[in-house]
């Protein structure tokens, strides 16, 4: 005990740094934790959460007979996976592209373009959309041009996941990249210099040596991002997709059901039992992924 208090008394200046963030994550993540209780109660607005009767696990048995939720399920995996496998492979591919500009005030321009997409409001971003596959949108318009039948994108629920895919590349790949450029910014220059005079020409000095030494950190990240692939991308979906039931076979996703039942059957009590499902998959996933990452790469393993 002794020098649990010598070491803050040492560092007390850096460890009251750390109380206001001690403090926004007690007030803002622990505190609304007892909201939890309200998945195994029968909720009331007018009693409350403290003297709304329990419900036990009928919140979660809703949940899993609720018709078509396990399609729902899968199309909240399926595009979480899409999306994290390609972002990834986007965000490493342009921070790879950004190091090698050489001219700087091209390469921070060309860097501010890719990010920018990341500061978008997705509520505008439909509104382009409709522009651009609605019924008279420019792309429509094209393939009925040249003689095609109208793809109907808003009605083809089919092309979602391929479009949802590339609005996501588009958003979160250049906002991704920056800790990966920031990441191969601190590998030793020696080793290249290195390569360099054995002859190594520049793909290979990527091939070679910046992406096997990248490879710690896409696992790293990729292991944060696995605890998230049960929680859909809400603000998204939601705002491309709303309420269009043509289109839910392959975009509707945990969120936006949560949303719905909230919204259409008030029923808070599911939805706080899908919300609390979704975490417990998350920290699963995270711990199992972790493991494994351990016993594959040690160095890539976050505890």
């Amino acid at each position: 005990m002794k020098n649990v208090f010598r070491e803050l008394w040492k560092n007390k200046l850096l460890y009251a740094m750390t109380v206001p963030s001690i403090i926004w994550i007690c007030i803002f993540s622990y505190y609304p934790m007892y909201g939890i209780l309200i998945a195994f109660k029968d909720y009331s607005y007018k009693k409350g959460i403290w003297n709304s009767p329990w419900a036990g696990l009928d919140n979660f048995r809703f949940l899993f007979n609720y018709k078509g939720i396990w399609k729902i399920f899968s199309n909240t995996i399926l595009l979480n996976l899409l999306f994290l496998i390609f972002t990834t492979f986007f965000s490493v591919l342009l921070a790879l592209v950004f190091v090698e500009i050489k001219n700087k005030v091209y390469n921070k321009l060309v860097q501010t373009i890719a990010i920018f997409p990341h500061f978008v409001s997705w509520t505008v971003v439909a509104m382009f959309m409709s522009g651009i596959v609605g019924s008279s949108g420019i792309i429509t318009n094209w393939i009925t041009s040249n003689g095609a039948a109208d793809p109907m994108f808003y009605r083809n629920a089919e092309a979602w996941p391929i479009i949802l895919v590339i609005l996501k590349i588009w958003q979160g790949a250049g906002y991704g990249s920056i800790v990966y450029v920031a990441a191969i910014t601190g590998f030793d220059r020696e080793i290249y210099e290195a390569a360099k005079v054995d002859g190594a020409t520049r793909l290979q000095r990527v091939t070679k040596i910046t992406l096997p030494l990248l490879r710690t950190t896409i696992i790293m990240l990729t292991i944060m991002s696995v605890g998230k692939i049960f929680n859909g991308d809400f603000g998204m979906i939601y705002a491309l997709v709303g309420d269009n039931t043509g289109l839910f076979s392959t975009t509707d996703v945990v969120d936006t059901f949560v949303y719905r039942a909230l919204r259409q059957m008030n029923n808070l009590g599911m939805s706080t039992a899908t919300s609390l499902f979704q975490s417990v998959v998350g920290l699963i996933l995270v711990f199992l992924s972790n493991a494994i990452t351990k016993k594959i790469e040690p160095d890539a393993a976050i505890f």
